[in-house]
This record gives C-alpha cells, structure tokens and sequence, in this order.
C-alpha cells in the first residue's frame, strides 16, 4: 500500500530502533509523530529526522510529543496531538520498552511493574488511544515491536520474557479483533539489535548483531504489502551469531 503522505506515531522513537523506524517512515513520505519521555531528546531526533524538501523530495515532516506510555492520559494526548498535526494516524508503532534483566528474588516489585507497565500496559495505552481514530480514517498498521524472547524464556529475564510472551498474545487477540475494521496487525520479534537498550553499549565488537536498520527496513516491508496480505508475525534474529 501507498503510506506516502499518511502519519504515523513511533513511541521510543528518539534512539536505538524507534528512531530508526522513525527515519525509514519519514523518507517514505511519511508525517512522523515521535513520542519518548524526555523532551530534549524528541527536539533533537525531530530537529536531525527533518530533511531538506529541496534535497529530499518526497519526505514526510516531523512532530514529536512527551509521553510516557505507562500513564494513559500521555498516550491519548500523544494520539490527539499528531492528529492536530498531521489530520490523523493511520500507522502505530509500539517500539517503547524497557529491560531490567535480574533474578526474580533480587528484582523489587516495582521494577518487575515498571517493565510490565511499559512493554505491556503501554501498547495497550496506545492501542486504544489510536484505534478510534484509525476506525474514522477507515483504517490503519500497528506494528508492536516485541522480541525473540516472547518465545524464549531465559534466566534473569523473567519480567522481560513476561512482558514480551504477554505483548505476543496481545498482538495476535488485536489483530483478530479489527482486521475488519481494515486495521492491520503485525508484531516483530528482533533477537540481538546493537543498541543500548537494557544497558548494552553500541559497539563495533559487536557488528554481527542486528542493526537497527534491519528492524526499520521490516516495518517498511509490512506497510508495502499488498492490503489482502498480513504478515502478522515476524521474526528476525543474526545470521550468524558467534559459535558457543
């Protein structure tokens, strides 16, 4: 389909994987609306994601907004302000999320919430705030970004796994729920991206990881799909990670 002059939210969309979704989209053509917690962070990826129309035909604008996605009221402003910008939403992509990686007996309750309150309770903030409004613009994409771990349980990721095992079933009830409504659903689940999410550092000793690219040029693809085709669940991980 043709996305071409349509909008679209990221949320965690100033570093790591967001903000290379939010670029890929933007050089598609499309109006981006960047939702993150810390407003510096969104004038900067705004300020360096808006390209000159006189050199770069074809690109969209872009927007941004303080959100956090654990608090509901956040996300609806964040839906309600790309529609003052851009008319509407018609893609929604839920990249923000967190990782706190420890036993179980050593991680405080509030931390085992703060992960599920992100990487869970935020895409569903999302989802129903945007939802209405993707159902009067007679449709829409929502892309969860999820992870090889809603699949694969490890040690010292249980809250992490329970978010992203939660976020998978979420993603597939959804899609079930409004793909009459000619809103599409689709989740990825990236195995090692070299980001700094969780703590990581972005490093070259690392190049056989995944790039945050690889996940931005997935989230094209899907909106490239013909509107009879959904490719629902994606999973993408290293070609060839080191030996053990």
């Amino acid at each position: 389909m043709n996305y071409q002059g349509k909008t679209a939210i990221v949320t965690g969309g100033t570093r790591g994987i967001g903000r290379a979704i939010a670029e890929a989209l933007v050089r598609e053509g499309m109006n981006v609306c960047i939702g993150a917690r810390n407003a510096d962070e969104i004038k900067e990826a705004a300020n360096a994601l808006t390209f000159d129309s006189e050199e770069d035909s074809g690109v969209g604008c872009v927007t941004g907004a303080t959100c956090d996605v654990r608090v509901y009221e956040e996300c609806e402003a964040l839906v309600a302000h790309a529609v003052e910008e851009f008319g509407g939403v018609d893609v929604l992509v839920n990249n923000a999320g967190i990782g706190l990686f420890k036993p179980v007996e050593e991680m405080t309750a509030e931390e085992f919430r703060a992960v599920l309150e992100t990487n869970l309770f935020g895409v569903f903030h999302c989802c129903r705030a945007a939802i209405p409004v993707m159902k009067r613009r007679g449709g829409g994409y929502i892309v969860n970004i999820s992870s090889l771990a809603g699949a694969n349980p490890h040690p010292r990721m249980a809250a992490y796994n329970a978010s992203k095992f939660g976020l998978n079933g979420f993603s597939e009830a959804l899609m079930q729920e409004v793909r009459h409504d000619r809103i599409k659903v689709s989740y990825i689940m990236p195995g090692s991206v070299n980001t700094e999410f969780g703590g990581d550092s972005v490093s070259e000793e690392k190049s056989w990881q995944l790039q945050p690219e690889d996940i931005a040029r997935v989230v094209v693809d899907l909106l490239r799909h013909d509107e009879r085709s959904l490719p629902s669940r994606v999973e993408i991980r290293p070609s060839r990670p080191p030996k053990k």
